[in-house]
């Protein structure tokens, strides 16, 4: 299972040769981590263990471009969840159409919100993250 995001490509997306430009899909990516964690109990549940969520690493593989006036699709799962860290998975396609446009593996921490540490992911942490779209079938991946 996994949320999924729908993006209209506009020409502000657009660079110089006519596609989207890489920069822009973090920008899609981060806009549907933001939807993804806004799901019941997510984004509020974080907030009041006083959990901030930080991204450590981005791993983004493009597949095929994306022009003006497509419609992509961002589906968003967990993938992993570790001791300090958890993986999510976000796939972009266009709408209708299997063929991967990218494909990102986004590693977060969670830092406590007063002392600026990482956090393990325990307790109600885990049970929020297992809540989410993939979070049963990640833990202890």
């Amino acid at each position: 299972m996994s949320e999924r995001t729908q993006i209209r490509v506009r020409g502000y997306h657009i660079d110089f040769f006519g596609h989207v430009n890489n920069a822009r899909y973090l920008e899609f990516l981060e806009e549907a981590r933001w939807r993804f964690f806004e799901e019941p109990g997510g984004a509020i549940g974080f907030t009041r263990l006083k959990l901030d969520f930080v991204v450590a690493n981005i791993n983004i593989s493009y597949r095929h471009p994306a022009v003006m006036g497509d419609l992509l699709e961002i589906q968003t799962r967990i993938r992993e969840i570790r001791r300090s860290s958890a993986v999510l998975h976000q796939a972009v396609r266009r709408v209708g159409q299997a063929r991967m446009v990218v494909e990102a593996d986004v590693t977060f921490v969670f830092l406590d919100a007063v002392s600026g540490h990482v956090r393990p992911i325990s307790g109600e942490a885990l049970a929020l993250l297992e809540d989410l779209p993939g979070g049963a079938e990640a833990k202890g991946v």
